[in-house]
């Protein structure tokens, strides 16, 4: 075969592939809840469109587009079509950060100074510091909007100049504020550091490890004809095209757009550990804290917190036009990704919950609900299996206990939806919260199991 030919059949059968469907092992119930939530919210919000996708146990189960990539004219959208992520952008540039400190080439705790000089106290803030939003540094682009001066073209060195090199907004460590100027001058740090440009370094040593093929920097170039367009609301009117920033403004703080599959492989090293060293993933997801003891919710690029049980990585991103959400759970090696072509908007975030909260239910929490839909509906008779529960719960469920569970519960009839919202480990033993749903109630359920599976503790109260 002609070298040509080969190479457009390679290229051929990449594009084929990428728009196969995910094999997915998630049942056909669980499909129609999540394409039941995200469809709600694409339609209630009115936002053009989301591109999902999800990860569970190292490997892609769901990619799935919403609504129109673009509007006019209406042009369906598609998992293969890019979306900018916006500051989501910051977990790559830390990433580069953490390899270059892997291999010598500078420390967390370098002052700035070593790399860029004649910043505002660059001698006493850290890399460290830059990373987590603890530096003092102010923030170039707090609004949420392109400000007139931003549709300018810009370079790295003159955002420095007019937001770097004037009076911190606070003490270095002190506190805690999001602010872009920290990852300019860390994707400055990057290039000198590495001496090559940010996205060159970024290719080399994550795009293509992992395969990501289709990011492109937006900082420089629009997206194509064939991606997501971007769009802004004005109040409650329809969706206009959203102006594109001017080149520079972006640069380390939020260039890339890319294909929420692209994404998800990169989700998919984190909870696998494979591109940093073990000790830089606990660095960069190890909660910074400030000289006063407060703890920051936040590591070095990504936020760090607890949601629904679990240790959760995760960070949002807006850029012009375009909103995103990536939530990673290591522990449980799942992820979730939305990207959506609308800015000032919050329903990423909605969305990746929500997609999580079914996930988390479908893994963890079906056969408890239906262990505990089975109690409630006996209590709502008076009556109770005792096996079920240890000596001090069947010591709770004395005659007159039983007698008021069945006059106030029976009255209710059936719940029409009995669905676990919570569950949290303590004292030895598992919480769990659910919420009961009548046609005009809602009942809480809260219970205490022990390791062996015995209940400690079945309570229900009004919510």
């Amino acid at each position: 075969m002609h070298p040509h030919l080969r190479n457009l059949c390679t290229i051929f059968i990449l594009l084929a592939t990428s728009l196969l469907p995910a094999q997915t092992p998630l049942s056909p119930t669980l499909r129609e809840k999540i394409d039941a939530a995200v469809t709600q919210a694409v339609t209630s919000t009115g936002i053009p469109s989301a591109s999902i996708a999800i990860v569970q146990d190292g490997a892609v189960t769901y990619l799935h587009a919403y609504g129109n990539g673009r509007i006019d004219p209406p042009t369906p959208a598609t998992t293969a079509m890019r979306y900018s992520i916006g500051s989501i952008s910051k977990q790559f540039t830390a990433a580069a950060i953490l390899l270059l400190a892997e291999h010598g080439k500078l420390s967390l705790d370098d002052p700035v100074s070593r790399f860029i000089p004649n910043l505002t106290r660059g001698n006493e803030i850290t890399i460290r510091q830059l990373l987590s939003h603890t530096s003092g540094y102010q923030d170039y682009w707090p609004q949420d909007y392109v400000p007139p001066f931003m549709l300018q073209p810009v370079n790295a060195d003159k955002i420095l100049d007019l937001w770097a090199r004037k009076p911190l907004d606070f003490d270095p460590g002190t506190q805690w504020q999001y602010s872009n100027t920290n990852f300019v001058i860390a994707g400055l740090i990057v290039e000198k550091a590495s001496g090559e440009p940010l996205l060159q370094f970024l290719s080399q040593h994550i795009f293509t490890p992992l395969g990501m093929q289709s990011v492109i920097n937006i900082d420089q170039n629009r997206l194509t004809d064939t991606d997501a367009t971007g769009y802004l609301r004005y109040a409650i009117g329809p969706p206009r095209v959203a102006p594109k920033e001017g080149k520079g403004w972006l640069f380390a703080a939020g260039e890339l757009a890319m294909p929420a599959e692209d994404l998800a492989k990169w989700d998919i090293s984190i909870i696998n550990q494979s591109i940093l060293q073990p000790a830089s993933y606990a660095q960069m997801e190890k909660e910074v804290i400030l000289k006063n003891g407060l703890g920051t919710r936040y590591g070095l690029g990504v936020a760090v917190r607890q949601e629904l049980g679990q240790r959760a990585i995760e960070h949002g991103g807006e850029v012009s036009g375009f909103t995103a959400h990536n939530l990673i759970f290591p522990d449980a090696h799942m992820a979730i990704i939305v990207l959506v072509n609308e800015d000032s908007v919050g329903v990423s975030s909605d969305i990746a919950t929500s997609i999580a909260t079914l996930l988390f239910r479908q893994a963890d929490a079906g056969k408890q609900e239906d262990q505990s839909r089975e109690i409630f509906s006996a209590l709502q008779k008076g009556k109770i299996n005792r096996t079920l529960f240890t000596a001090n719960c069947n010591s709770y469920f004395t005659g007159q206990a039983l007698q008021d569970f069945a006059a106030s519960l029976g009255p209710l009839g059936s719940p029409t939806e009995f669905t676990q919202t919570y569950k949290q480990d303590r004292g030895g033993m598992t919480f769990r919260l659910f919420e009961v749903h009548f046609p005009q109630k809602t009942l809480e359920v809260w219970e205490r199991i022990m390791p062996d599976g015995k209940i400690e503790q079945y309570q229900v109260g009004a919510k």
